[in-house]
């Protein structure tokens, strides 16, 4: 059984360095004296069809001054779908941006995002805010209700410049790193924000939110059950799939890991219409030993197999054990799909039943 496909992006990180603090220069050190351009084209004839288009962070991947050169090496069948905040890696930001304790920064941090906004809406692309240096690292360490409201009146303002731009602003948690403690660190409070900003006043029908699986899955938060909440309060605007061991933001290939919980995701998704607006599987990895175009190709591939089993789940089967929390005829249901027959179960009661 098929279905017409989401179209997809991937972030252009993918293809660096991949850097940790115990390898500072990356395991790909050679991707150092490639810059964005030479990346995208990089990945763009080693993946071609596989993906749609390719997200960027503003002003460290993509700037006013390169975003054409970038175009042209996308060429006409790719397109940039995100911009994405730039500002995490600065270290003039470590205290954070929008709720730096210093009202110079947290201005500078708006007027960045602002015209992050303007080059999204130039490209024509959504603009992806996630506030990885926004938080705090000890108790005590924060006054946490002015640092709060210094956070919400900068998403605010960010909100009404995209609003003006006609641009989707989509909010994406983390629960640490590089901050210890990020303000917006799970599904709730990504939910509380965009009801809080309308409740200041914002119309917020161009504030989404965008869903990192591996950030879910480090709280613990079930994937189906967090897109279904979204879903059905019209905030889901992307996904970056991914896989991890769920302790770090591993970044790993998709279907790798957690793959029941990805499987259930895609049915909410497919249920609930995701993609009827444009919306998009984008892929966040971060390949530290692998090939990068290799990584990414068997991500799309073991993503689209994950669809195909979720399409082949019996929805009426399903839906039966679902009304009656039964977990054992959910599971029967979703082995069937995976390929697990009954004549399989029979094979097992008769090797079972062999004594000797």
């Amino acid at each position: 059984m098929t279905t017409p496909r989401w179209q997809t992006s991937v972030g252009i990180w993918a293809f660096g360095a991949t850097a940790t603090r115990f390898v500072p220069g990356g395991y790909h050190p050679e991707s150092m004296a490639a810059d964005t351009v030479e990346k995208v084209k990089t990945a763009v004839e080693g993946l071609g069809p596989l993906v749609d288009g390719y997200e960027f962070h503003y002003e460290t991947e993509i700037t006013d001054g390169n975003a054409e050169q970038i175009k042209q090496a996308l060429g006409p069948d790719h397109d940039i779908y995100t911009i994405c905040y730039g500002l995490v890696p600065n270290p003039r930001f470590k205290y954070g941006s929008l709720a730096n304790p210093d009202a110079a920064l947290r201005a500078e941090a708006v007027d960045h995002i602002k015209r992050g906004i303007d080059l999204a809406a130039n490209v024509g692309a959504k603009f992806i805010y996630w506030p990885g240096n926004e938080g705090y690292n000890y108790p005590f360490q924060r006054d946490y209700a002015k640092t709060w409201n210094w956070f919400l009146e900068g998403i605010q303002a960010g909100v009404e410049h995209a609003n003006s731009k006609n641009v989707t602003f989509l909010l994406e948690h983390k629960n640490s790193e590089p901050a210890m403690q990020i303000l917006m660190r799970n599904i709730g409070t990504s939910m509380y924000i965009v009801k809080k900003i309308k409740e200041m006043g914002t119309d917020t029908r161009n504030l989404k939110v965008n869903m990192d699986w591996q950030h879910l899955i480090m709280n613990n938060e079930p994937l189906g059950e967090c897109a279904a909440h979204l879903l059905y309060e019209n905030m889901l605007g992307h996904q970056h799939a991914n896989s991890g061991w769920g302790s770090f933001d591993d970044d790993n290939m998709t279907g790798t890991q957690f793959i029941e919980q990805q499987i259930d995701l895609i049915r909410e998704l497919q249920k609930g219409g995701y993609g009827k607006n444009g919306e998009r599987i984008g892929f966040d990895l971060f390949p530290y030993t692998e090939d990068a175009v290799e990584a990414v190709k068997r991500s799309v591939i073991q993503f689209e197999y994950m669809r195909e089993v979720a399409l082949r789940i019996d929805d009426a089967e399903m839906q039966a054990a679902k009304e009656k929390a039964d977990a054992v005829g959910a599971y029967r249901a979703f082995w069937k799909a995976l390929g697990l027959t009954p004549e399989f179960e029979k094979t097992v009661y008769e090797r079972y039943s062999k004594r000797g």
